[in-house]
Protein backbone atom coordinates (compact mmCIF):
# COMPACT_ATOMS: atom_id res chain seq x y z
CA UNK A 1 0.00 0.00 0.00
CA UNK A 2 1.49 3.26 -1.13
CA UNK A 3 0.42 5.03 2.39
CA UNK A 4 1.07 8.75 1.31
CA UNK A 5 -1.07 8.03 -1.63
CA UNK A 6 -4.04 10.07 -0.65
CA UNK A 7 -2.42 12.62 2.22
CA UNK A 8 -3.35 16.18 1.75
CA UNK A 9 -4.47 15.87 -1.47
CA UNK A 10 -7.92 16.55 -1.28
CA UNK A 11 -10.01 18.74 0.51
CA UNK A 12 -13.06 19.27 2.21
CA UNK A 13 -14.12 23.14 1.12
CA UNK A 14 -18.01 22.68 2.14
CA UNK A 15 -20.60 20.39 4.04
CA UNK A 16 -23.68 20.10 5.25
CA UNK A 17 -26.11 18.03 7.58
CA UNK A 18 -30.22 18.53 7.98
CA UNK A 19 -32.11 17.96 11.04
CA UNK A 20 -31.92 14.52 12.28
CA UNK A 21 -34.86 13.06 14.14
CA UNK A 22 -38.07 11.77 12.92
CA UNK A 23 -38.58 13.46 10.56
CA UNK A 24 -41.83 12.68 9.34
CA UNK A 25 -42.60 15.83 7.38
CA UNK A 26 -39.85 14.85 4.95
CA UNK A 27 -39.27 12.64 2.51
CA UNK A 28 -35.64 11.84 1.81
CA UNK A 29 -35.44 14.11 -1.25
CA UNK A 30 -36.27 16.67 1.54
CA UNK A 31 -33.43 15.75 3.34
CA UNK A 32 -30.98 15.41 0.65
CA UNK A 33 -31.87 18.95 -0.72
CA UNK A 34 -31.39 20.64 2.96
CA UNK A 35 -28.14 18.42 3.28
CA UNK A 36 -26.68 19.24 -0.33
CA UNK A 37 -27.79 23.06 -0.62
CA UNK A 38 -25.82 24.00 2.77
CA UNK A 39 -22.95 22.37 1.64
CA UNK A 40 -23.32 24.51 -1.90
CA UNK A 41 -23.66 27.73 0.06
CA UNK A 42 -20.29 26.44 2.31
CA UNK A 43 -18.32 25.73 -0.69
CA UNK A 44 -19.59 29.53 -2.87
CA UNK A 45 -21.02 26.91 -5.41
CA UNK A 46 -24.18 28.53 -6.72
CA UNK A 47 -23.78 26.41 -9.71
CA UNK A 48 -23.77 22.67 -8.89
CA UNK A 49 -25.49 21.22 -12.09
CA UNK A 50 -22.02 22.90 -13.78
CA UNK A 51 -19.59 22.31 -11.30
CA UNK A 52 -20.08 18.87 -9.49
CA UNK A 53 -18.60 16.40 -11.88
CA UNK A 54 -19.69 13.29 -9.88
CA UNK A 55 -21.68 11.95 -7.20
CA UNK A 56 -21.07 9.15 -4.54
CA UNK A 57 -24.20 8.45 -2.66
CA UNK A 58 -24.28 6.11 0.76
CA UNK A 59 -27.62 4.69 1.71
CA UNK A 60 -28.53 1.82 3.65
CA UNK A 61 -31.93 1.60 3.14
CA UNK A 62 -32.60 3.45 -0.43
CA UNK A 63 -36.02 3.11 -2.14
CA UNK A 64 -34.99 4.14 -5.71
CA UNK A 65 -31.30 3.71 -5.45
CA UNK A 66 -28.76 6.53 -7.09
CA UNK A 67 -32.01 8.09 -8.50
CA UNK A 68 -33.04 9.30 -5.00
CA UNK A 69 -30.08 11.71 -5.27
CA UNK A 70 -30.20 12.34 -8.82
CA UNK A 71 -34.09 13.20 -8.85
CA UNK A 72 -33.30 15.18 -5.38
CA UNK A 73 -30.58 17.65 -6.91
CA UNK A 74 -31.26 17.22 -10.69
CA UNK A 75 -27.65 16.12 -11.27
CA UNK A 76 -27.70 13.87 -14.25
CA UNK A 77 -25.04 13.64 -16.81
CA UNK A 78 -23.17 12.52 -15.31
CA UNK A 79 -22.00 9.41 -12.84
CA UNK A 80 -23.47 9.17 -9.63
CA UNK A 81 -23.13 5.89 -7.97
CA UNK A 82 -24.41 4.41 -4.52
CA UNK A 83 -22.60 2.87 -1.54
CA UNK A 84 -23.93 0.56 1.21
CA UNK A 85 -21.66 -0.77 3.58
CA UNK A 86 -24.12 -0.94 6.71
CA UNK A 87 -23.48 1.65 9.37
CA UNK A 88 -20.03 2.37 7.77
CA UNK A 89 -21.66 3.33 4.21
CA UNK A 90 -21.31 6.85 4.49
CA UNK A 91 -17.38 6.69 5.82
CA UNK A 92 -17.26 4.30 2.69
CA UNK A 93 -18.97 6.65 0.31
CA UNK A 94 -16.68 9.51 1.24
CA UNK A 95 -13.74 7.32 1.35
CA UNK A 96 -15.07 6.66 -2.70
CA UNK A 97 -15.12 10.44 -3.40
CA UNK A 98 -11.51 11.19 -2.31
CA UNK A 99 -9.84 8.27 -4.15
CA UNK A 100 -11.76 9.79 -7.18
CA UNK A 101 -10.24 13.20 -6.99
CA UNK A 102 -7.28 12.05 -5.76
CA UNK A 103 -6.63 9.54 -8.69
CA UNK A 104 -6.91 12.75 -10.52
CA UNK A 105 -10.72 11.86 -12.90
CA UNK A 106 -12.57 14.70 -11.30
CA UNK A 107 -11.99 17.64 -9.75
CA UNK A 108 -15.07 18.85 -7.52
CA UNK A 109 -17.29 15.71 -6.16
CA UNK A 110 -20.64 15.50 -3.75
CA UNK A 111 -20.48 13.23 -1.12
CA UNK A 112 -24.18 12.14 0.26
CA UNK A 113 -25.06 10.25 2.75
CA UNK A 114 -28.88 9.78 4.10
CA UNK A 115 -31.32 6.96 5.23
CA UNK A 116 -34.72 7.85 6.24
CA UNK A 117 -35.56 4.14 8.64
CA UNK A 118 -38.41 5.92 10.28
CA UNK A 119 -40.92 5.20 7.17
CA UNK A 120 -39.87 1.53 7.02
CA UNK A 121 -42.28 0.34 9.42
CA UNK A 122 -40.07 -1.09 11.85
CA UNK A 123 -38.70 -0.17 15.34
CA UNK A 124 -35.64 -0.58 15.02
CA UNK A 125 -32.51 -1.43 11.77
CA UNK A 126 -32.82 -4.81 9.82
CA UNK A 127 -29.33 -6.68 9.89
CA UNK A 128 -27.99 -9.65 9.11
CA UNK A 129 -27.51 -10.72 12.79
CA UNK A 130 -28.57 -14.19 12.69
CA UNK A 131 -26.81 -15.60 15.62
CA UNK A 132 -24.15 -15.61 18.05
CA UNK A 133 -22.56 -19.27 18.75
CA UNK A 134 -25.71 -20.32 17.35
CA UNK A 135 -28.03 -18.74 18.97
CA UNK A 136 -30.74 -15.51 17.80
CA UNK A 137 -29.72 -12.62 18.46
CA UNK A 138 -30.24 -8.73 17.49
CA UNK A 139 -27.62 -5.94 17.78
CA UNK A 140 -28.03 -4.90 21.19
CA UNK A 141 -27.97 -8.90 22.28
CA UNK A 142 -24.86 -9.16 20.08
CA UNK A 143 -22.44 -6.29 21.29
CA UNK A 144 -24.30 -7.37 25.49
CA UNK A 145 -22.47 -10.50 24.98
CA UNK A 146 -18.98 -8.35 24.17
CA UNK A 147 -20.08 -6.36 27.30
CA UNK A 148 -20.46 -9.27 29.53
CA UNK A 149 -16.79 -10.79 28.93
CA UNK A 150 -15.25 -6.96 28.63
CA UNK A 151 -16.61 -6.76 32.59
CA UNK A 152 -15.45 -9.67 33.59
CA UNK A 153 -11.94 -9.41 32.21
CA UNK A 154 -11.17 -5.72 33.28
CA UNK A 155 -13.66 -4.65 36.26
CA UNK A 156 -16.06 -2.17 34.10
CA UNK A 157 -19.67 -2.28 34.83
CA UNK A 158 -22.87 -0.35 34.74
CA UNK A 159 -21.82 2.51 35.73
CA UNK A 160 -19.19 3.30 33.83
CA UNK A 161 -21.30 2.80 30.13
CA UNK A 162 -23.63 5.06 32.09
CA UNK A 163 -21.06 8.08 32.55
CA UNK A 164 -20.68 7.84 28.55
CA UNK A 165 -24.56 7.83 28.26
CA UNK A 166 -24.50 10.96 30.15
CA UNK A 167 -21.62 12.69 28.09
CA UNK A 168 -23.29 11.96 25.02
CA UNK A 169 -26.18 13.13 25.92
CA UNK A 170 -25.15 16.73 27.03
CA UNK A 171 -23.00 17.06 23.89
CA UNK A 172 -25.90 16.27 22.07
CA UNK A 173 -28.01 19.40 23.74
CA UNK A 174 -25.15 21.72 22.54
CA UNK A 175 -25.17 20.39 18.79
CA UNK A 176 -28.50 22.56 16.72
CA UNK A 177 -29.18 19.27 14.93
CA UNK A 178 -29.23 16.48 17.28
CA UNK A 179 -32.17 14.32 17.55
CA UNK A 180 -32.20 14.20 21.29
CA UNK A 181 -31.40 17.35 23.76
CA UNK A 182 -31.95 16.15 27.01
CA UNK A 183 -29.76 15.77 29.80
CA UNK A 184 -29.21 12.73 32.07
CA UNK A 185 -28.25 11.30 35.24
CA UNK A 186 -26.15 8.54 35.60
CA UNK A 187 -28.78 7.36 38.14
CA UNK A 188 -31.38 7.64 35.45
CA UNK A 189 -29.13 5.72 33.20
CA UNK A 190 -28.98 3.03 35.82
CA UNK A 191 -32.77 2.87 35.93
CA UNK A 192 -33.72 3.24 32.59
CA UNK A 193 -35.71 -0.21 31.35
CA UNK A 194 -33.35 -3.03 30.17
CA UNK A 195 -32.85 -3.50 26.94
CA UNK A 196 -30.40 -6.38 26.62
CA UNK A 197 -27.91 -7.05 30.01
CA UNK A 198 -26.26 -4.74 30.73
CA UNK A 199 -27.61 -2.67 28.00
CA UNK A 200 -30.33 0.12 29.80
CA UNK A 201 -32.17 2.11 27.18
CA UNK A 202 -29.83 5.15 27.19
CA UNK A 203 -26.85 2.97 26.33
CA UNK A 204 -28.29 2.25 23.13
CA UNK A 205 -27.91 4.83 19.89
CA UNK A 206 -31.38 6.60 18.44
CA UNK A 207 -31.98 5.73 14.86
CA UNK A 208 -33.33 8.58 13.29
CA UNK A 209 -33.76 10.29 9.81
CA UNK A 210 -31.11 12.35 8.17
CA UNK A 211 -28.83 12.85 5.39
CA UNK A 212 -25.63 14.59 5.28
CA UNK A 213 -23.36 16.30 2.43
CA UNK A 214 -19.58 17.37 1.58
CA UNK A 215 -18.01 19.25 -1.77
CA UNK A 216 -14.37 17.67 -2.55
CA UNK A 217 -11.81 19.26 -4.96
CA UNK A 218 -8.14 18.67 -5.49
CA UNK A 219 -5.82 21.51 -2.86
CA UNK A 220 -4.76 23.55 -5.02
CA UNK A 221 -8.42 24.39 -5.65
CA UNK A 222 -9.47 24.78 -2.46
CA UNK A 223 -8.79 28.50 -1.79
CA UNK A 224 -11.19 29.36 -4.79
CA UNK A 225 -13.85 27.86 -2.42
CA UNK A 226 -12.39 28.89 1.05
CA UNK A 227 -9.64 29.97 3.41
CA UNK A 228 -10.75 27.58 5.55
CA UNK A 229 -10.80 24.43 3.81
CA UNK A 230 -10.00 20.93 5.62
CA UNK A 231 -7.91 18.35 4.48
CA UNK A 232 -8.27 14.49 3.82
CA UNK A 233 -5.20 12.99 5.74
CA UNK A 234 -6.50 9.18 5.63
CA UNK A 235 -9.54 7.16 4.59
CA UNK A 236 -10.01 3.56 5.37
CA UNK A 237 -12.23 0.53 5.41
CA UNK A 238 -10.92 -3.01 6.98
CA UNK A 239 -13.00 -6.15 7.22
CA UNK A 240 -12.49 -9.12 9.56
CA UNK A 241 -13.84 -12.49 9.78
CA UNK A 242 -17.49 -12.64 11.14
CA UNK A 243 -17.12 -12.14 14.91
CA UNK A 244 -19.91 -14.78 15.40
CA UNK A 245 -18.05 -17.37 12.95
CA UNK A 246 -14.15 -16.92 14.32
CA UNK A 247 -12.48 -18.88 16.79
CA UNK A 248 -9.74 -16.23 17.54
CA UNK A 249 -12.48 -13.71 18.32
CA UNK A 250 -12.01 -12.87 22.16
CA UNK A 251 -15.04 -10.33 22.69
CA UNK A 252 -12.19 -7.83 24.50
CA UNK A 253 -11.74 -5.86 21.02
CA UNK A 254 -13.21 -5.06 17.59
CA UNK A 255 -10.68 -6.11 15.13
CA UNK A 256 -12.29 -4.04 12.15
CA UNK A 257 -11.76 -1.25 14.03
CA UNK A 258 -7.95 -2.40 15.02
CA UNK A 259 -7.19 -3.05 11.41
CA UNK A 260 -8.96 0.63 9.82
CA UNK A 261 -7.19 2.45 12.85
CA UNK A 262 -3.35 0.82 11.55
CA UNK A 263 -3.79 1.28 7.67
CA UNK A 264 -5.51 5.27 8.36
CA UNK A 265 -2.68 5.76 10.85
CA UNK A 266 -0.11 4.64 8.31
CA UNK A 267 -1.76 6.77 5.52
CA UNK A 268 -1.58 10.24 7.81
CA UNK A 269 2.00 9.25 9.52
CA UNK A 270 0.70 9.10 13.08
CA UNK A 271 2.71 7.21 15.57
CA UNK A 272 0.74 8.52 18.93
CA UNK A 273 -2.86 8.45 18.13
CA UNK A 274 -3.26 9.93 22.13
CA UNK A 275 -1.05 12.98 21.33
CA UNK A 276 -1.63 13.38 17.93
CA UNK A 277 -5.52 13.42 17.73
CA UNK A 278 -7.21 16.51 19.01
CA UNK A 279 -10.85 14.96 18.85
CA UNK A 280 -12.61 12.17 17.65
CA UNK A 281 -16.25 11.19 16.56
CA UNK A 282 -16.83 7.15 17.22
CA UNK A 283 -19.57 4.57 16.73
CA UNK A 284 -21.50 4.53 19.74
CA UNK A 285 -24.31 2.54 18.61
CA UNK A 286 -23.73 0.93 21.93
CA UNK A 287 -21.91 2.78 24.88
CA UNK A 288 -19.89 -0.60 25.43
CA UNK A 289 -18.30 0.42 21.76
CA UNK A 290 -17.61 3.75 22.38
CA UNK A 291 -15.52 2.04 25.41
CA UNK A 292 -13.86 -0.40 23.11
CA UNK A 293 -13.06 2.08 20.42
CA UNK A 294 -11.55 3.59 23.10
CA UNK A 295 -8.77 1.24 23.32
CA UNK A 296 -8.61 -0.24 20.14
CA UNK A 297 -8.20 3.04 18.26
CA UNK A 298 -5.03 3.47 20.35
CA UNK A 299 -6.50 6.25 22.82
CA UNK A 300 -5.78 4.10 25.37
CA UNK A 301 -4.31 1.01 26.70
CA UNK A 302 -6.47 -2.33 26.72
CA UNK A 303 -8.47 -2.46 29.88
CA UNK A 304 -7.53 0.91 30.81
CA UNK A 305 -11.13 2.69 29.09
CA UNK A 306 -12.96 2.95 32.89
CA UNK A 307 -10.49 4.74 34.61
CA UNK A 308 -10.18 7.61 31.30
CA UNK A 309 -14.15 7.30 30.95
CA UNK A 310 -14.14 7.99 35.04
CA UNK A 311 -11.43 11.08 35.26
CA UNK A 312 -13.56 12.68 32.15
CA UNK A 313 -10.75 12.11 29.27
CA UNK A 314 -12.89 11.87 26.49
CA UNK A 315 -15.23 14.61 28.10
CA UNK A 316 -15.89 17.75 25.92
CA UNK A 317 -13.06 20.03 28.00
CA UNK A 318 -10.96 16.74 28.39
CA UNK A 319 -7.47 15.76 27.09
CA UNK A 320 -8.99 14.12 23.78
CA UNK A 321 -12.76 14.90 23.58
CA UNK A 322 -14.80 12.05 22.08
CA UNK A 323 -19.03 12.61 20.28
CA UNK A 324 -18.79 16.51 20.57
CA UNK A 325 -21.75 16.50 19.38
CA UNK A 326 -23.98 13.51 21.03
CA UNK A 327 -22.65 10.62 18.51
CA UNK A 328 -24.90 7.99 17.26
CA UNK A 329 -26.26 8.55 21.02
CA UNK A 330 -27.97 11.61 20.73
CA UNK A 331 -27.34 13.00 17.50
CA UNK A 332 -29.14 10.36 15.74
CA UNK A 333 -27.96 7.17 13.56
CA UNK A 334 -29.86 7.51 10.00
CA UNK A 335 -27.58 4.10 8.92
CA UNK A 336 -26.06 5.74 5.56
CA UNK A 337 -25.76 9.11 6.99
CA UNK A 338 -23.79 8.80 9.95
CA UNK A 339 -20.07 8.56 8.83
CA UNK A 340 -20.65 11.98 6.69
CA UNK A 341 -22.22 13.66 9.82
CA UNK A 342 -18.90 12.42 11.87
CA UNK A 343 -17.30 13.73 8.90
CA UNK A 344 -19.43 17.13 9.36
CA UNK A 345 -18.74 17.63 12.86
CA UNK A 346 -14.97 16.76 12.65
CA UNK A 347 -14.77 19.96 9.66
CA UNK A 348 -16.72 22.16 12.05
CA UNK A 349 -14.18 21.63 14.61
CA UNK A 350 -11.30 22.16 12.78
CA UNK A 351 -12.74 25.47 11.30
CA UNK A 352 -13.45 26.61 14.83
CA UNK A 353 -17.09 27.03 14.01
CA UNK A 354 -18.53 24.19 16.15
CA UNK A 355 -19.76 26.89 19.05
CA UNK A 356 -20.83 25.80 22.27
CA UNK A 357 -19.28 22.60 22.11
CA UNK A 358 -15.77 23.75 20.05
CA UNK A 359 -12.63 21.85 20.90
CA UNK A 360 -9.33 24.22 21.66
CA UNK A 361 -6.97 24.21 19.11
CA UNK A 362 -7.88 21.62 17.27
CA UNK A 363 -5.89 20.42 14.45
CA UNK A 364 -6.36 16.46 13.87
CA UNK A 365 -9.52 14.66 13.84
CA UNK A 366 -10.69 11.51 13.17
CA UNK A 367 -14.22 9.71 12.96
CA UNK A 368 -14.81 5.75 13.32
CA UNK A 369 -17.68 3.77 11.35
CA UNK A 370 -17.98 0.32 12.75
CA UNK A 371 -20.19 -1.45 9.48
CA UNK A 372 -20.25 -4.46 7.92
CA UNK A 373 -22.95 -6.97 9.44
CA UNK A 374 -21.16 -6.10 11.36
CA UNK A 375 -17.59 -6.85 10.71
CA UNK A 376 -16.36 -3.97 9.03
CA UNK A 377 -15.03 -0.58 10.14
CA UNK A 378 -14.11 2.41 8.40
CA UNK A 379 -11.81 5.69 9.55
CA UNK A 380 -11.19 8.75 8.50
CA UNK A 381 -8.88 11.23 9.82
CA UNK A 382 -8.98 15.48 8.54
CA UNK A 383 -6.81 17.84 9.73
CA UNK A 384 -5.88 21.28 9.25
CA UNK A 385 -3.46 22.71 6.32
Amino acid sequence: MNTAAIRDKVAIVGMGCCKFGENWDQAPADMIVDAAYEAYADAGIDEPQRRIEAVFCGAQYPSRGTAEVADALKLYDRPVSMVVNYCATGTDAFRYGVFAVACGMYDTVLVVGFDKPKDRGVSGPSVAVTGVRGLPATPAGWFSHVAARYFETFGAGREDLARIAVKNHHNGTLAPKSMLKREITVEEALGARMISWPFGLYDCAAQSDGAAAAILTRRDLAKGHRDDFVLVRAVAIALAPDPKEDPDFDFLRWKPTEYAARQAYAQAGIADPRKEIDVAQVHDCFTLTEMLAYEDLGFCEKGAAKEHVRSGTFALDGELPVNTDGGLKSFGHPTGATGVRMIYENYKQLQGKAERRQVKNATVALSHNIGGAPQACGVCIVATP
